[in-house]
C-alpha cells in the first residue's frame, strides 16, 4: 500500500539509473522521507531497475502485527522485488536503533553477496543517522536494572518518568520529550547501570554501517499541504481495508501499553473507538490529525539533519 510517485519522480529515478549503473563501485542507496511521501514506491522502482533489495528503515514497519496501519509493502509489491526487515519483529518486543543497525548490516551484506543493490528506505531519521555515523558504544545494561525500570514504566506514565529523570539527569531530561516513555526509560537505565548520563555516551563515536562515500542519499520533502492530503487519503484507505480489524487483533494480545507498537499511528484512536465509545468519524479525524502532526515533525527533522542529502520533491 505505497504511494505511487508522479511522472516527475519517474523521470528523476530514470535519470539517476544511468549514474548508478555506470559507477563500478558498490553502492548503497538511502531514501528518507516523511510518511506518505512516496519513498517506498520510488525504492521499489529502483529495485526493479537495478536488481536491488528494499531494506526497511522505519521503526514501526518492523512489527509483524501491523501491516496495514504502518503501510508496509503488500504481497504484490514484495513479489516485484525482494524486501528485508519488514514485519520481522513481534510487537511484544521493543526494537532499538542498535538492533536495527545489526540487522541492517546483515541485510546489506547479504544483498551485496548476492550481487544485489541495497536500497534502504524509511522515515526514522535516527536509523539513518546510526547507519551513517554509528552508534555510541554504550555498555550492556544488566537485566535486573532493565527489568526494574521496565516495571516502573508499567507502573507510571511518561510524565512521571520525565520528572524522575530530571531529578537525576537534567541535561538528558531537557533533550527528551516528556511524552516518550521508551527513550526516558532508556536514559534512566543507562544512568543507573553506568553512573553516567546517556548524553555522555552519545558523545562517543561509533563505527558507521554505511560509508558516505559509497552511498547515494536522497530525501523526499513534498509540499506540506500535498503531504497532508496524502496522509488523509491514505488513512481513509486504511479504514476501508481492515485497519479496525488489525487493531482489534492487536488489542486481543493484551500487550504492555508502553511498547512502541502500541504508539503506532492510528492505534489509539481506533482503540478508543473499539473500547471506549468514541465515534468512528471522530476516531478517523483524530488519527488523521495525529498523522499530519507526525509528518510535520518528520519534515522538520529532515530539514535540520539531512541538509547534505539530494532532495527529491516527489511532485
Amino acid at each position: 500500500m505505497t504511494q505511487q510517485p508522479s511522472d516527475a519522480s519517474d523521470k528523476a529515478a530514470t535519470a539517476r539509473s544511468t549514474d548508478i549503473s555506470a559507477d563500478p563501485a558498490p553502492k548503497t542507496i538511502l531514501i528518507a522521507g516523511p510518511t506518505a511521501s512516496g519513498k517506498s514506491a520510488l525504492a521499489l522502482k529502483l529495485a526493479e531497475r537495478h536488481d536491488g533489495i528494499v531494506i526497511n528503515a522505519d521503526s514501526m514497519q518492523v512489527y509483524q502485527e501491523l501491516r496495514l496501519l504502518t503501510a508496509r509493502p503488500g504481497e504484490d509489491e514484495e513479489a516485484r522485488a525482494p524486501h528485508a526487515l519488514y514485519g520481522h519483529v513481534s510487537g511484544a518486543q521493543g526494537y532499538s536503533a542498535g538492533r536495527f543497525c545489526a540487522d541492517a548490516a546483515k541485510a546489506i551484506a547479504q544483498a551485496r553477496a548476492s550481487g544485489r543493490l541495497p536500497i534502504i528506505v524509511g522515515g526514522t531519521g535516527l536509523y539513518f543517522r546510526a547507519l551513517l555515523q554509528g552508534l555510541s558504544p554504550i555498555p550492556d545494561i544488566p537485566q535486573n536494572i532493565r527489568d526494574f525500570w521496565r516495571a516502573k514504566g508499567a507502573e507510571h506514565n511518561a510524565a512521571w518518568l520525565h520528572k524522575e529523570l530530571k531529578k537525576r539527569d537534567s541535561e538528558m531530561a531537557a533533550r527528551l520529550r516528556p511524552t516518550d516513555p521508551q527513550r526516558l526509560l532508556r536514559a534512566l537505565e543507562v544512568l543507573e547501570a553506568t553512573g553516567l548520563s546517556l548524553a555522555h555516551w552519545q558523545t562517543k563515536a561509533g563505527a558507521p554501517v554505511v560509508g558516505e562515500a559509497a552511498s547515494e542519499r536522497y530525501v523526499m520533502r513534498p509540499e506540506r499541504e500535498e503531504l497532508y492530503r496524502r496522509c488523509d487519503a491514505r488513512f481513509e484507505h486504511m479504514m476501508e481495508n481492515g485497519a479496525v480489524d488489525e487493531v482489534r487483533a492487536l488489542l486481543a494480545l493484551d500487550l504492555d501499553p508502553s511498547l512502541p507498537i502500541m504508539r503506532a499511528l492510528g492505534v489509539r484512536p481506533i482503540r478508543d473507538y473499539l473500547q471506549y465509545g468514541l465515534a468512528r468519524a471522530e476516531a478517523i479525524e483524530r488519527a488523521k490529525t495525529e498523522t499530519r502532526q507526525f509528518a510535520k515533525r518528520q519534515l522538520t527533522w529532515l530539514r535540520k539533519n539531512m541538509i547534505a542529502w539530494s532532495e527529491h520533491s516527489a511532485q
